[in-house]
């Protein structure tokens, strides 16, 4: 066992210095990622017990990333894009001190806190993507996404059982005779992220990484193989809104506590993790559409499971298939949308960043439609019937994007 260990180790250490930064960044940031998504859609939740207002908080912090992405864009022409991507690390600490602070959870608070929110995450993901597309060639991004995806399942798996028990525990605390409360144990539970946070930043302070030499962002007309990439993207999009809001609002429903959320995202989480390294390690870039379609039946099948059973076996289920869903579908599409990014932009002679940003409005014209179509069958049928089939619809739609990759693969 250890030989091996060994041996993934010197092949990780072969690696190009920059990617190897970039990696060990993204692995102490997603000690954060899971409690951003999950444990703020839970706190919302248990403040209003309204999944509507979850997911308009959701679709307040997608307008935030589009917002940050655009702004990005400008600031890139006078700061270093590692400097932007701490930047945004930092942020993502400090908009979660802003949600725990707030007094009374009321939808307009949801919807201030949210844009700051998806700012943080705009900044961090749009320089992630270019830091990724300059630090890799495309042989090795299977590799990198696979080792990253590896990262955030197994911290998907320790981070949700870590937090749920400690907020079980220190909401049961006394101090000076009063009980503590869940409440203030979430700020707890801040106070470390922006800790974590500030150690990614002086992790990726060692990486020596370039801005676009190019300084133009804004364009009206695109290869028409971008704009299938962007509708790839949209599809996406319309998933992923439900993957950060779903889960939460489902086992809240049903099982009324985050430590069982955190124990469901653990039981699959490990096997998941181990999967997608193995593909990361061993696969070609020829391979990417058939882990794609594979990651995506995966969700279909557990939101049909979730949709007939509708119950705690149900949402089981379900968040066991969104947990090998998640990284399967992402270790292939980032390498895709990467590979397009490398085609059009040396075709257009453009900025690569034109390319994240216009991706960014794809995802989020993607992530309003689900969200919205969330939030209208939840205010017109029932929230219910919203969380039974909202689900089912996106699934089905999804199977869409199987032939459009593999449309998008055969041009590239």
């Amino acid at each position: 066992m250890f030989t091996r260990l060994n041996k993934e180790i010197a092949f990780f250490r072969q690696k190009p210095h920059n990617m190897q930064v970039l990696l060990l960044t993204n692995l102490l940031y997603a000690c954060v990622l899971p409690v951003v998504e999950i444990f703020v859609g839970a706190y919302i939740m248990r403040n209003t017990q309204s999944p509507s207002f979850v997911a308009m908080y959701q679709l307040a912090m997608y307008i935030g990333i589009v917002l940050a992405s655009v702004v990005n864009g400008e600031l890139l022409k006078f700061f270093r894009v590692k400097h932007l991507y701490s930047f945004g690390i930092l942020v993502s600490g400090l908009s979660m001190v802003v949600m725990m602070g707030l007094n009374t959870v009321a939808l307009g608070q949801l919807f201030v806190a949210g844009v700051f929110m998806g700012v943080a995450s705009g900044f961090f993901w749009t320089n992630r993507y270019l830091l990724a597309l300059n630090s890799t060639a495309d042989d090795d991004r299977n590799y990198f996404f696979g080792l990253e995806s590896f990262f955030f399942s197994v911290c998907s798996i320790g981070v949700p059982i870590v937090v749920g028990a400690f907020l079980a525990w220190a909401s049961g605390l006394r101090w000076r005779g009063e009980e503590i409360g869940v409440n203030a144990a979430y700020q707890w539970v801040t106070v470390g992220v922006f800790l974590v946070t500030i150690a990614a930043c002086v992790v990726l302070s060692r990486g020596t990484f370039q801005n676009p030499a190019q300084k133009k962002c804004w364009y009206l007309r695109y290869d028409p193989l971008w704009l299938k990439m962007l509708l790839l993207a949209a599809l996406k999009g319309l998933v992923q809104g439900f993957l950060v809001t779903a889960p939460a609002i489902l086992v809240m429903y049903f099982l009324g506590s985050e430590g069982k959320l955190g124990l469901i995202q653990g039981l699959g989480g490990l096997v998941t993790a181990l999967l997608v390294y193995v593909l990361g390690r061993v696969s070609q870039p020829r391979h990417r559409i058939y882990i794609l379609a594979g990651g995506i039946v995966v969700f279909l099948a557990g939101t049909v499971v979730n949709g007939l059973l509708f119950s705690a076996a149900g949402v089981i289920v379900f968040v066991l298939c969104k947990v090998l869903f998640q990284p399967l579908h992402d270790l292939a599409y980032f390498p895709i949308m990467m590979r397009c990014i490398d085609v059009v932009s040396a075709r257009e002679r453009r900025n690569e960043y034109t390319y994240i940003m216009t991706h960014e409005i794809g995802l989020f014209a993607g992530r309003a439609v689900g969200l919205l179509l969330f939030i209208a069958l939840a205010w017109l049928v029932s929230e219910v019937f919203a969380l039974k089939y909202a689900l089912v619809i996106v699934g089905l739609v999804q199977l869409s994007a199987i032939p459009l990759a593999a449309h998008i693969v055969r041009k590239c």
